[in-house]
């Protein structure tokens, strides 16, 4: 008798992807019974499940968000669990830290669900790590080719030859809180900026979680609690929405900055009115997508959000069946 396919086990229903043999959704867009959680972000990290699987890092950072399950049990790397039928475990997905894929073994077949995730290297996580399958469900935020997400460093190193051409004027980056603010930071520390860095408030948990964690950040200060000649010549982190709000006319004459893949696109630097467009993503760009899938060797692809048309077109193209989930509620939140 040959595996079941892993369709028939492993579906949408409207709370979310549906493992049937194991009784649990994976990252679930409304309260469950049971739950597997890919990583931290809020569109897939929810609150309200009685009973939460994550990565120990996970579970950390969804109880500082206030979203963890009733009940929760902490899985580490490779870990082999079993969840009815199923055989699962986790694998680094290299998005943000503690982000995994769900590995699920039944009955012969094995289908992978790699929530979100990126391949370039990122001090901060533990790096992806590719797992032959059946079935590979792979997110697309980044799945048309005019997204190829140039070096981080490199970015860096704009910020800081910015920086020595405005000595007297502080930098205020925008930055989500959970991933990108802290890879960030260890971007500078790598490319040899040793002075503190600075964040707005709602960006100090996340980093607590983070060097909970074994993640060294070095010397970070809330910068509400500076003053204007420590922020003159500095680096101020902050989310997006409060950089005008409340940075900007506290800072004086700023450089503002953004980080983030969509600005590889000239009508969203436009659109955000960015003086310094950092093209730094927490995403596989389109090379790092296709590259992926051909490393899976999945004969295989379900596409659950993003630019779903153009990587089934590129994967058909090579003999890979593709289909289009169509799940809702995730977004582009933490590009």
């Amino acid at each position: 008798m040959s595996p079941p396919h892993p369709q028939t086990w492993l579906y949408p229903r409207p709370e979310g992807l549906f493992c049937e043999p194991g009784g649990f959704f994976i990252d679930p867009l409304r309260a469950v019974d049971r739950a597997v959680i890919t990583h931290g972000h809020s569109d897939h990290a929810r609150g309200g499940h009685r009973a939460v699987l994550a990565h120990a890092a996970t579970l950390a950072i969804m109880k500082a968000r206030g979203v963890a399950g009733k009940a929760s049990q902490a899985a580490g790397w490779g870990e082999r669990i079993g969840m009815g039928e199923v055989t699962l475990w986790l694998e680094p997905a290299g998005h943000v830290l503690g982000s995994a894929q769900i590995v699920m073994a039944y009955r012969g077949s094995r289908a992978v669900v790699s929530g979100d995730y990126k391949r370039a290297a990122d001090p901060t996580c533990e790096a992806f790590v590719p797992v032959p399958c059946d079935v590979f469900v792979t997110e697309a935020t980044f799945g048309l080719p005019v997204f190829r997400h140039p070096p981080a460093l490199g970015e860096i190193s704009r910020l800081l030859a910015s920086m020595a051409l405005y000595p007297g004027r502080a930098h205020v980056v925008g930055c989500y809180s959970l991933g990108k603010t802290q890879r960030l930071i260890a971007l500078l520390r790598r490319a040899g900026w040793e002075r503190p860095v600075y964040l707005d408030q709602a960006l100090i948990a996340m980093c607590a979680v983070y060097e909970a964690h074994g993640v060294r950040l070095g010397d970070l200060r809330p910068a509400l609690a500076a003053d204007g000649a420590d922020l003159a010549g500095g680096i101020v982190l902050a989310p997006p929405p409060s950089i005008g709000e409340r940075w900007v006319p506290r800072l004086g004459d700023p450089v503002v900055g953004l980080a983030s893949g969509w600005l590889g696109v000239r009508q969203r630097v436009r659109q955000g009115r960015v003086e310094l467009p950092l093209v730094v993503s927490d995403h596989a760009d389109w090379d790092e997508l296709n590259a992926t899938l051909d490393e899976v060797a999945a004969p295989e692809v379900w596409v659950t959000h993003g630019s779903e048309a153009a990587l089934i077109h590129a994967v058909g193209r090579r003999g890979i069946r593709g289909r289009a989930l169509r799940l809702v509620g995730y977004g582009e939140e933490e590009a």
